[in-house]
């Protein structure tokens, strides 16, 4: 036998191995996910659970550990199991980006290109494949995408006697009289009750920006702060005015508190807010059944202010893989998120969590072939901009809503809060 032939069947051996290596990992897989839609125990984790119990039946030896995290919180968690080197191995991500530029350049997430063929990501649209493409690389397998859109109560219009915007769209003063015309005192004792329009404030929640870039302001532009130019402070300030000014806004409105400002648009027995903007994961809510089943709806685009067109905030959920020592691990929990990412989890998403495919087969099944509500919102997304991509985003934004709340709260002017945030991030932004 000779030495090259005796090298080949050394090779062809240790790839043997390897493969059967890889194809009998066993161990435990933690996997964190968060709130998606509710069943009729209202179990929001019920569709990870039982994908974990699928793939757990046909993966003997394999067990997926599920930790439980609230959106608000993931940033956060993550980023205290980064610093202690305690990650878990695979992460959701939505719209407000828990992972960021700096987790990448850490060297803490996985790059899938390897582990995906050229069929596999034809199958993806180009914007979602972006939204997980850093410095040329993949690092995570797209499963949704979203858009900021109005939900209009249309009972409301109706008790008011108020004309919803023609094909949901209208300009700032046309939104400014309606909502105006939507506050009244629906039981004459005196007190206003109903009220326009409200919405809330939140690190990591951006219902309210797209009213920030109607008159052509950007968050950051150049690497420099954007929200303290004339552009910005004139459309913050509209919306100060219209709490502060026109009154056809609740106290609350700027709070922090997402779990009452969604109840007072939605909940049975409460609805007293016309106008709320929410990510379209609140369409499937609001359309679905429970207490929060709202049977007259309208969804509009957001007034239109100098910019002369609507601007939404869009983004594209997924899944990520944190870094794995095991390489053998690595096989399998990829052929995990890619379970979790197929066509038909896709199409269950659009169907039942409010969100658009971010695959091309799966929007071909026409998810909303019988959600006018859903499709009228996928028109919305040629309007949606992304979220600022810097390293230091979520310390940016923590910064920026502070002050936002504040001038929310009439504490501070538009123009101080927003120079005060300029002054506190200027150090991030180098």
């Amino acid at each position: 036998m000779t030495r090259k032939l005796n090298i080949f069947l050394v090779l062809v051996l240790v790839l043997a191995v390897s493969a059967s290596a890889f194809a009998n990992w066993t161990g435990t897989i933690t996997l964190w996910d968060c709130p998606r839609w509710g069943n009729e125990e209202d179990d929001k984790f019920h569709w990870i659970k039982g994908k974990i119990a699928e793939f757990e039946a046909s993966h003997p030896g394999v067990k997926i550990e599920l930790v439980e995290t609230p959106w608000a919180e993931l940033g956060e968690k993550l980023s205290v199991a980064i610093a202690g080197r305690a990650w878990p191995d695979v992460v959701p991500v939505d719209i407000s980006g828990a992972i960021n530029r700096s987790h990448l350049e850490q060297g803490v997430v996985e790059a899938l290109d390897d582990y995906m063929t050229p069929e596999e990501l034809e199958d993806f649209f180009p914007g979602a494949l972006e939204a997980y493409t850093y410095k040329g690389k993949l690092y995570g397998i797209p499963m949704s995408m979203t858009v900021h859109v109005m939900i209009l109560n249309l009972d409301h219009f109706e008790e008011a006697g108020v004309e919803p915007p023609e094909n949901g769209r209208w300009t700032w003063d046309e939104f400014v009289e309606k909502a105006k015309a939507l506050t009244f005192d629906s039981d004459g004792d005196g007190v206003i009750d109903k009220y326009g329009f409200s919405t809330y404030i939140l690190p990591g929640y951006y219902e309210a920006w797209p009213f920030f870039y109607m008159d052509g302001a950007q968050p950051l532009v150049d690497n420099k702060f954007g929200f303290n130019t004339p552009e910005a402070i004139s459309a913050i300030q509209k919306l100060v005015d219209l709490k502060f000014v026109h009154g056809a806004a609740p106290i609350e409105m700027g709070s922090s508190d997402v779990g009452g400002t969604f109840r007072a648009l939605a909940r049975e027995g409460e609805r007293f807010v016309a106008i709320q903007p929410w990510n379209t994961w609140a369409i499937a809510t609001v359309t679905g059944e429970g207490v929060n089943h709202m049977p007259n709806i309208m969804i509009a685009e957001y007034p239109i202010g100098e910019l002369g067109r609507p601007v939404s905030i869009g983004g594209a959920g997924g899944w990520v893989i944190m870094h794995q020592r095991d390489r053998a691990k690595m096989d399998v929990v990829v052929e995990l998120v890619k379970f979790l990412s197929t066509t038909e989890e896709q199409y269950t998403f659009a169907t039942n969590y409010g969100t658009f495919p971010a695959r091309k087969s799966a929007e071909a099944m026409d998810p909303f072939a019988d959600q006018p509500h859903m499709a009228r919102a996928a028109q919305m997304v040629e309007f949606a901009v992304p979220l600022p991509e810097h390293p230091n985003w979520a310390q940016i934004d923590d910064r920026i809503q502070a002050e936002l709340q504040l001038i929310f709260a009439g504490e501070k002017t538009v123009e101080q809060g927003m120079n005060d945030a300029a002054a506190q991030i200027e150090r991030l932004l180098r």
